[in-house]
């Protein structure tokens, strides 16, 4: 009993610290509201609407109203003539961006670390962020200039050394090109800034070490700056893990203008499920989609975090 009483003293003491705590930071955590109101009701409320993917929803009938099918809509989307299309883009175009954003944004970081000009390093630095504050739809345009078959940029470039120009938005073998060229041009700015700032980080000593002991520039790169970049290499591919199956629906839907005779190569699950929508006679299968979406990046984000767990625990997120 008096064990029994002592734990329960015990508890109640901890309460009254943590209240006491609560207090004591209250400025702190009022600040902490306005963040979990938007949470709240911009991305829980609605969570309410996954029922949606296990009905056959009608306008007139509602949420609620709409009849039950289970699984029908998930059923219905995996054995059609598109499923197999849409995950092959959505996952191939989701890999190919992290190792093509790591190798490219690990690149320019490393070429700017080398920079010593400190106006020379500014001047790249604004110039490589820039497009990452244009809106796709800016870049869209940018890109149909350069692109257009008649008078692009590119085409005229062709004409002048002989060659016959393309018709980019008829064949869709180019995009899986273009596609990840944009995406590069677009994020690489910003992308690199981080790296950047994990190599101003290393100890100097350990260069000037490496220059006493005759390595040159580029093994200091391969033996110092590559492999103190490796931790936040990982992090953030276990944070970008989970949009692999999440495309980004204005690089896949406004740089190809949504031309049919692109979807072979440019159809991801985040234009498919905005068609559905918008034509509005397959919610229920878009929702079924959209849901399948979520939980595999959910379970891809675990799986990856547990595996590099595995390896180094250090630079596991939890």
């Amino acid at each position: 009993m008096k064990k029994l009483s002592a734990g329960a003293g015990a508890g109640t003491a901890a309460k009254k610290t943590s209240w006491q705590e609560f207090r004591a930071n209250a400025e702190l955590s009022v600040l902490l509201i306005p963040g979990v109101l938007f949470f709240l009701i911009f991305c829980y409320m609605p969570m309410v609407g996954v029922i949606i993917a296990f009905k056959d929803y009608r306008n007139n009938l509602g949420v609620f109203g709409s009849k039950w099918i289970g699984f029908q809509n998930f059923k219905f989307f995996f054995t059609s003539q598109d499923a197999w299309k849409l995950f092959r883009n959505t996952v191939g175009y989701g890999l190919l961006f992290i190792i093509l954003g790591i190798i490219c944004a690990v690149f320019v970081a490393i070429l700017l670390y080398e920079i010593k000009s400190r106006a020379a390093l500014k001047f790249y630095q604004t110039t490589m962020i820039l497009p990452h504050f244009l809106s796709w739809v800016i870049v869209g345009y940018i890109t149909y200039i350069l692109l257009e078959p008649n008078l692009g940029i590119i085409n005229q470039i062709l004409a002048k050394f002989g060659a016959e120009g393309k018709q980019w938005y008829s064949e869709p073998k180019y995009w899986v090109f273009i596609l990840p060229v944009v995406n590069v041009w677009k994020t690489v700015g910003l992308n690199c800034i981080m790296y950047y700032a994990a190599l101003m980080g290393i100890d100097e000593q350990l260069f000037e070490a490496a220059t006493l002991d005759g390595a040159g520039r580029i093994k200091q790169i391969l033996h110092i700056s590559i492999p103190s970049l490796i931790p936040l290499m990982v992090t953030l591919t276990i944070l970008h893990v989970g949009n692999v199956i999440k495309g980004d629906f204005g690089l896949f839907y406004t740089i190809p203008r949504d031309i049919g005779l692109l979807y072979p190569t440019t159809d991801i699950i985040d234009t498919y499920v905005y068609r559905g929508l918008r034509q509005g006679d397959d919610v229920g299968i878009t929702a079924a989609v959209g849901l399948f979406q979520s939980v595999v990046g959910l379970v891809m984000v675990v799986s990856t975090n547990l595996i590099v767990r595995r390896i180094d625990p250090d630079a596991a997120l939890f």
